[in-house]
């Protein structure tokens, strides 16, 4: 093992032996070198006659650029806009994501955590999770209505399996019991379980009501202090986009982060949809655990362990995609806009929810539970989702997704309110042909 892999393991094992369990055999492997990197880090704070450094064409001081490329960009210089961004991101931007981050989650405030490591988007985040945490044949705890890319990302790249319970519970809401039942049954049988909760839910556009959230950390902490050790990720792709005043508005990750010593709480989040940036690529990675204070080794060498997977794999984040991002998030004027937003989308859900309590539908399906988020699911009762997707397509020019045998799920945020009852008049109409 590299000596510094080594250092790093042994600081986390001081402050925190149970999260020194946690890691993978390429996690503990993982190191951010002192190579290229540092020494062009500590040469820009010292050299100050001639700086030989580093991979990057300069002229008169700047960034070199070609005019054709700067023309597409207003409002950012060439050294803005060209140059590398740190590989945990620009400092500003996670300063920033902080803000952001204790402003939506007020229940954060003097929990002590990592500052947040900016990601090629949050899909990237989940696979930092994967490389540092997840060994062949390890267990992760997902219910049974999830986004399929989980499983390339943590059964195939990592070799896990997948243990599943029902997402709904009988009478509807998020299955609590079910979920409480499967993560100690799974205590029983194995020394580390990794937990991923990904709320608002895609497929179904599902969020957990404040008591449901409350019981899910309760649960969480209960199998912590059962003696297992739990690496617990909030996937919070959705976050912020809420329609329903008893869902609850505030991550998971602030309910467990700090709680157990056993807990490892990840925080996976994005601009993807906050921000409605999809391409631009930003995440964010951040963990917190009990009895690590924000400024405890633990947290930088896990910064470092994170720095030196994203090095490995990408070098560093997108700098103009980051700077765009920082940008709206210190404007005077970002929650207003964001709220405008979610407005426009809450009142599509609102509009779904209206021309599906017609009772003419309920002889081809049920919907599902829906209250954030960008979708909404139906199970089907008398044809099959692919079927019916695929029938969709070819008769009448209409997209939508089959996630399971009779689960169709419906991006509400795609479609204009004033075309979602034709939406569904023509689900109603092809399903109803080919029964």
């Amino acid at each position: 093992m590299n000596p510094l892999a080594q250092e790093l393991n042994d600081q986390i094992r001081s402050a925190n032996p149970h999260v020194a369990d946690m890691l993978s055999p390429l996690g503990r492997e993982m190191f951010f070198p002192k190579g290229i990197l540092a020494q062009s880090a500590e040469a820009k704070a010292k050299a100050k006659r001639h700086n030989a450094t580093i991979g990057q064409a300069r002229e008169d001081g700047h960034a070199m650029f070609l005019p054709s490329v700067m023309s597409s960009v207003n409002g950012l210089s060439p050294d803005e806009t060209l140059n590398y961004a740190p590989v945990t991101g620009l400092p500003g931007l996670r300063e920033a994501w902080v803000k952001k981050m204790l402003h939506d989650n007020p229940s954060l405030e003097g929990v002590a955590m990592s500052k947040p490591i900016v990601t090629n988007g949050l899909t990237h985040a989940l696979s930092l999770v994967g490389d540092l945490f997840v060994d062949a044949g390890d267990t992760i705890l997902l219910p049974d209505k999830i986004w399929g890319n989980y499983r390339l990302t943590f059964c195939v790249r990592n070799g896990a399996k997948i243990a599943s319970y029902p997402f709904y519970g009988e009478k509807g809401g998020f299955n609590v019991e079910g979920f409480r039942a499967a993560l100690l049954d799974l205590c029983g049988k194995m020394e580390k379980v990794i937990v991923l909760l990904n709320f608002p839910n895609n497929p179904t556009g599902y969020t957990p009501t404040r008591d449901e959230a409350r019981r899910i950390a309760d649960a969480l902490i209960e199998a912590a202090e059962g003696g297992t050790n739990i690496v617990a990720m909030t996937d919070d792709a959705y976050f912020s986009l809420f329609y329903d005043d008893d869902a609850a508005t505030e991550s998971l990750f602030g309910l467990i982060a700090g709680k157990h010593d056993r807990l490892l709480a990840v925080k996976g989040d994005a601009a993807t949809k906050e921000v409605f940036v999809w391409g631009l690529r930003v995440g964010f990675l951040s963990f917190s655990v009990g009895g690590a204070a924000a400024d405890s080794p633990l947290y930088g060498a896990l910064e470092k362990k994170v720095s030196g997977a994203i090095r490995s794999a990408i070098s560093n984040g997108c700098a103009l995609s980051q700077r765009i991002v920082l940008k709206s998030l210190t404007s005077p004027t970002f929650y207003d806009e964001r709220k405008a937003k979610r407005d426009v989308l809450c009142g599509r859900a609102m509009e779904v929810k209206r021309v599906l309590a017609d009772p003419k539908y309920t002889e081809v399906w049920e919907p599902y539970d829906f209250n954030s988020g960008y979708f909404m699911c139906i199970r089907l009762k008398n044809v099959t989702a692919e079927a019916l997707r695929v029938y969709l397509l070819d008769k009448y020019e209409t997209g939508t997704i089959a996630t399971a045998d009779r689960d169709l799920r419906v991006a509400f945020s795609c479609v204009e309110s004033d075309r979602i009852a034709d939406l569904f008049e023509t689900i109603y109409k092809a399903a109803k042909e080919i029964a």
